[in-house]
């Protein structure tokens, strides 16, 4: 059996006298390094210094406004926790039906209550050498072997059959990352007809948006909840494919089953709030972020934005004595955290602009402008918001220099077409058509310079310097494919031609990435990963050990 004393352990348990009987089980099972955490925000704080082997996280977090399941996805969503990190959800016998069909996103195992420490034991030693059968496939995909790691699925599904299906989807999910959802389906489908799990119904699902066929995904979708009504990921799969319908209403009442049976959601809950806002329903946006700002008061994910939008809906309702009140209280419990003086601004300008108070609304725009100069991170849905306040308000110079961003960041990927057309949507209708078609160009032009710019230096031999030059552009532009891709291809280029280079190697896997989270149906993608792939080749780059890669991380 595998030798328990090396590995780091958390405990995820409000109760302190559980907490100290875990403690105590762990012990007996030959665990000596093991941290606590009484709840959501503490266990956060603790994965963001050091990775751990496992994980037992309480489902019922008392008093947290979220359960054992969000906490797992947070931490999933986050990238906090490794895809090897073993993590049991501990709950009682009454809940275990509703907790095991409510999510895609399932835990390693689940304890339930009561049990001994040889039931953990047990638990624990079969994790543990299911883990070390996967661990080659973590160590490939971490240093961006994706191709290799697929087919060590391949022979995994054959080596080990009582793992295949488990081999047999994260292949499946490897494809729809690289970009290949017609090789991913085949995958999900054959797991769906022999096993009849839903979440291979899902992933099947998935490839068949990925291919904009959103009719045959809706149906299938559709068909999924009728046979198992709290599968909440298909939930949020609905949705999605009806806004990408243009069906904003079905949309919406889809969102509003889900956070109906999973009220604790924030992201959801955001995502139902931004919705109903679009579809023209200020009431049920208004009460959807009201309870996003509620439920993350106490959540290290706290996001200013939320505020800003909750005075929007207060400011659309004609409520400028609440929206007031929301605006003290970003002031108040968000101050210093990044960007909440700038939502806070452009909230105050939405309220003064509302009540008429030119002076107060001058000063705020000001305010706000000066803000999103330094700012990082600012969505283009507040900054059009802004820029649509500036144009209003005669400050046409500030919002032509807002629009000019976000159109830059929206250029060259299909996900950024209904952005660049919101923000050409509010230049005409304040009457500045021609400078909506002019933005736009300049937009265009400068990515295009920038681009060529570090084309040429790279052509001179200049691969640092044409590094150098195009990650200052992602800083500026993250979210625009082209500038994303192509300084990919300048840090792959220069790892090509000055030798390997550790940091290098890791900015080449995270812009890869993000030009799959941009663009997945760039054509160019899979020359990108085959590129990236012969210089791992090249250098004879291979992964460690995933739990040494990220101590070293840590460090």
């Amino acid at each position: 059996m595998n030798d328990l004393k090396g590995l780091n352990a958390l405990l995820i348990e409000p109760h302190q006298g559980m907490r100290a009987s875990l403690h105590n089980m762990l012990n007996l099972c030959g665990l000596t390094r093991i941290d606590d955490a009484a709840n959501a925000s503490q266990a956060i704080r603790q994965l963001t210094l050091k990775p751990y082997d496992l994980i037992l996280c309480e489902y019922d977090l008392e008093g947290e406004g979220q359960d054992g399941q969000q906490m797992l996805e947070d931490l999933r969503h986050h990238r906090l926790m490794h895809p090897a990190t073993i993590f049991f959800m501990v709950t009682g016998e009454g809940q275990f039906n509703k907790v095991v069909s409510a999510a895609e996103l399932a835990p390693t195992d689940y304890i339930l209550k009561p049990f001994a420490a040889d039931s953990i034991l047990e638990r624990i030693a079969r994790a543990l050498d299911k883990r070390e059968v996967f661990v080659p496939v973590y160590e490939l995909i971490d240093v961006g072997h994706q191709q290799e790691a697929i087919a060590t699925c391949l022979d995994g599904a054959i080596n080990h059959p009582r793992y295949a299906v488990d081999f047999n989807r994260l292949r499946a999910e490897m494809h729809l990352l690289l970009g290949e959802p017609e090789l991913a389906e085949p995958i999900y489908q054959e797991i769906y007809e022999t096993k009849g799990i839903p979440w291979a119904r899902l992933g099947q699902a998935k490839t068949l948006f990925a291919r904009e066929r959103y009719a045959e995904a809706l149906a299938m979708l559709e068909q999924l909840l009728g046979q198992n009504s709290r599968f909440l990921d298909a939930y949020d799969w609905l949705a999605k494919t009806h806004e990408a319908l243009g069906q904003l209403p079905q949309a919406q009442v889809v969102l509003g089953d889900a956070v109906t049976l999973s009220p604790h959601a924030v992201r959801r809950l955001r995502r139902l709030g931004e919705v109903a806002m679009a579809a023209g329903d200020i009431d049920t946006a208004e009460r959807s972020f009201r309870q996003v700002v509620s439920k993350s008061r106490y959540s290290e994910f706290r996001d200013p934005e939320d505020h800003t939008r909750l005075v929007q809906t207060l400011v659309h309702k004609g409520d400028p004595v609440a929206a007031a009140g929301v605006i003290r209280e970003l002031d108040k419990t968000m101050s210093g955290r990044r960007n909440s003086a700038l939502c806070s601004a452009i909230a105050s300008a939405m309220l003064h602009e509302y009540t008429g108070n030119s002076a107060r609304l001058e000063q705020a725009l000001d305010s706000a402008l000066a803000g999103a100069k330094r700012a990082s991170g600012l969505s283009a849905e507040l900054k059009i918001e802004l820029a649509r306040n500036c144009l209003e308000n005669g400050k046409a110079a500030g919002a032509e220099d807002l629009l000019r961003d976000v159109m830059r960041n929206a250029g060259g990927h299909v996900t950024g077409a209904p952005v660049m057309e919101k923000a050409v949507a509010v230049m005409e209708r304040a009457g500045h058509g021609a400078l909506a078609t002019r933005l736009a160009q300049e937009a265009r032009q400068d990515v295009v310079d920038l681009v060529a710019a570090g084309a040429a230096r790279a052509k001179q031999g200049d691969y640092r310097g044409a590094v150098e030059m195009m990650l200052e552009a992602v800083d500026k532009l993250p979210d625009n494919a082209q500038v994303v891709f192509n300084a990919a291809v300048a840090v792959l280029k220069c790892l090509e031609n000055t030798g390997w280079d550790e940091r290098l190697g890791q900015y080449a896997l995270k812009l890869i990435d993000s030009v799959r989270r941009l663009d997945p149906a760039n054509a160019k993608l899979n020359a990108l990963a085959s590129l990236h792939q012969q210089i791992l080749r090249k250098y004879n780059i291979r992964g460690v050990r995933w739990n040494e890669a990220l101590k070293v991380a840590a460090r």
